[in-house]
């Protein structure tokens, strides 16, 4: 798209999403992601009641009398954003294209953390690490965001989330609070990388889809085609056991798209490209309150 509608849509979804982390998600996200870590504040004299295992024995060395290591809760937070970039995103058959709403669900993400005084970063992934986006502060970091999730285009079509993760977990040294944002079409077994990254990080996941990716509707021949490996085909859409076994097809993986989330002990929900995701996000966070 061209730099005046580029800007006009980041402007768009700028107004949208600000909105929405301001007025309806501040509360809930702020519950949600608590500062995780502690980190060390001062030393003090040891009061009755105090654990014992906080005692400084240096200083109680020194002082020929206890003291206590006192610790605070680490408020502030490193949100990344795992966003799918591969082809199948720019599909949209009923409501949104799931480009648009990813984009949307990213903004929303990134102004609540920002709400909070979190640092922001994004990495973009399809088969491969197409862009990582160091996190930082700022509605100005923010919005570079949002133009590159509106604008970018990735090198490759195909998905392989499990070497987005790999890449992830060797680059992020500090635990981050993490949410990947994907459709989940993906063929790779990448349950192992997700329990490693979900070892060093806080993982949520939001997969965005489209109906017609969950159902064939009924309008006879129609000619199909995958936009991440590119091939096509005609299909029958007429025929009440090729919409079965579509539907069979769809129902088989998202039972393992879940299984494989669920062993890995991540939270996750899931949006249609014509529900309010809204909705669907204040479930997520609700689940770790």
């Amino acid at each position: 798209m061209d730099a005046n509608e580029l800007l006009k849509k980041v402007r768009k979804i700028e107004i949208k999403t600000r909105g929405l982390s301001q007025n309806i998600f501040a509360g809930e996200y702020h519950s949600a992601f608590k500062g995780r870590g502690m980190m060390f504040s001062e030393v003090r004299e040891y009061q009755y009641g105090d654990d014992i295992r906080d005692i400084d024995w240096n200083v109680t060395a020194r002082h020929n009398k206890p003291f206590v290591k006192v610790f605070e809760e680490e408020r502030e937070l490193t949100v990344m954003l795992m966003v799918d970039v591969s082809g199948s995103r720019e599909f949209g058959a009923v409501g949104v294209e799931k480009r648009d709403m990813i984009a949307e669900i990213a903004a929303t993400l990134a102004f609540s953390a920002s709400q909070n005084n979190d640092k922001i970063g994004a990495l973009f992934f399809s088969d491969k690490v197409e862009k990582f986006i160091p996190p930082k502060k700022g509605k100005k970091h923010i919005l570079l965001i949002i133009r590159e999730l509106l604008n970018f285009e990735p090198e490759s079509k195909g998905t392989d989330l499990s070497v987005a993760l790999r890449y992830f977990t060797d680059a992020m040294r500090k635990r981050a609070t993490v949410f990947i944002i994907s459709d989940f079409i993906d063929s790779h077994e990448y349950r192992q990388a997700l329990s490693l990254a979900r070892n060093k990080h806080d993982v949520m996941a939001v997969q965005v889809y489209d109906r017609r990716d969950a159902q064939l509707p009924d309008v006879g021949l129609m000619r199909l085609t995958d936009l991440e490996s590119g091939a096509t085909r005609w299909v029958d859409t007429g025929s009440s056991r090729v919409r079965k076994a579509y539907a069979k097809w769809w129902y088989d993986r998202q039972q393992a798209m879940s299984e494989q989330l669920k062993k890995s002990r991540v939270n996750f929900t899931s949006v249609a490209t014509d529900e309010d995701y809204v909705k669907a996000l204040m479930g997520l966070f609700k689940k770790r309150v």
